[in-house]
């Protein structure tokens, strides 16, 4: 089912989901769950990843990235600053082993700053025929 929604255009999906959410509100949060997930911000440009470090806590940034690929990693790292790159490895080192359930604490709270952005048209998550243009 987020697969389907996934490939519909956003307003499309976004018209049925609030439908869905009307009559089932624990399948709709199912369903958006499953439609992006964390490895998904590997899909956003770097403008997008610039957002997201405006508005996402270091510390739970930190914890998310412990977690995750070192191709995820450095797409975040390469628009941060040399010096911030730096405490956060240091940081991410010193922390030593995270829980599971922590990391994927600190991800999903991640993916919702990326849903919220995405609500405001400041980022584009995917999600089917893509932005419209006009000249």
């Amino acid at each position: 089912m987020a697969e389907l929604f996934n490939r519909m255009d956003r307003t499309t999906g976004r018209v049925v989901l609030e439908k869905i959410e009307n009559e089932n509100p624990q399948l709709a949060a199912s369903i958006r769950d499953l439609m992006f997930v964390f490895d998904d911000i590997l899909l956003i440009d770097d403008l997008g990843i610039a957002e997201i470090l405006k508005r996402v806590d270091k510390k739970s940034l930190t914890t998310a990235l412990k977690g995750t690929s070192e191709e995820l990693r450095s797409q975040f790292f390469r628009n941060m600053s040399s010096r911030a790159v730096e405490l956060m490895k240091e940081e991410m080192e010193f922390m030593g082993p995270v829980k599971l359930k922590d990391v994927e604490k600190s991800q999903h709270e991640i993916v919702e700053i990326v849903r919220q952005l995405e609500e405001e048209g400041v980022i584009s998550i995917g999600g089917g025929g893509g932005d419209d243009y006009v000249s």
